[in-house]
């Protein structure tokens, strides 16, 4: 257990655990991933992934599904996306997954792309890459949370990115980690424990509707498989 109550689990809390809520969280989306096709709206989308769920054992959802796509994918959790947006031909949106295995919380997201668009699929991927690369800042610089945000904004916008600053990380652990209270991670101020923080990523083109999400453990043992 660490110190820090806002890092604070439950009696029942299992590291191997969560890790493995992490990895069948990813698989779950993969699988979703799978089943996207141009034409799809949001809503048919998250009934598909509910579906899914099933077919993989998931105990509870701990969060709603949240699934965007092509202009919604600027839109934060907690915006409206607009219900007439279908996935284009060549189009990009994203998963944002938070799933209960073992009584242990999963929370992940991905962005990809359909069809051809190079710009969108820059963004994926560069989404990608800040993630990374906040994540060994946090590793090899003991940032802290505040800090941790503070250099993912300069990062994207020296890629030449918006980064959506109301997007901004949380806890993580058994479940419901709620009841600990810690807050977001861009307002911390301390440097994160291993396997209790979420790192959100979300990034906008400068000037055309389109976004990109990643979202994965601070800690998390082994990347997962990333494809365009």
């Amino acid at each position: 257990m660490v110190a820090e109550p806002r890092e604070a689990v439950g009696r029942k809390f299992d590291a191997v655990l969560l890790q493995q809520a992490r990895t069948r969280s990813w698989a779950v989306l993969h699988d979703i991933r799978e089943r996207m096709r141009p034409g799809i709206s949001e809503e048919e989308a998250k009934a598909m992934a509910a579906e899914v769920f099933a077919d993989h054992g998931v105990e509870r959802i701990w969060h709603p599904t949240l699934i965007r796509i092509g202009a919604n994918t600027t839109k934060t959790w907690r915006q409206r996306s607009d219900p007439t947006v279908r996935l284009g031909q060549n189009d990009s949106y994203f998963i944002d997954l938070g799933l209960v295995f073992s009584r242990h919380e999963g929370d992940v997201g991905d962005t990809f792309v359909v069809g051809h668009s190079p710009e969108r699929q820059a963004c994926a991927e560069a989404a990608r890459a800040l993630f990374h690369e906040v994540a060994d800042a946090w590793r090899q610089r003991g940032l802290n949370g505040e800090a941790l945000y503070a250099f993912a904004g300069e990062r994207a916008a020296a890629m030449g990115w918006r980064f959506n600053h109301a997007t901004r990380g949380h806890r993580i652990g058994d479940y419901p980690h709620a009841v600990h209270k810690g807050g977001t991670l861009d307002a911390f101020d301390a440097h994160p424990a291993d396997g209790r923080w979420i790192l959100e990523i979300q990034i906008a083109h400068p000037t055309e509707p389109f976004g990109a999400f990643y979202e994965d453990l601070l800690g998390g043992q082994g990347r997962p498989g990333m494809a365009g």
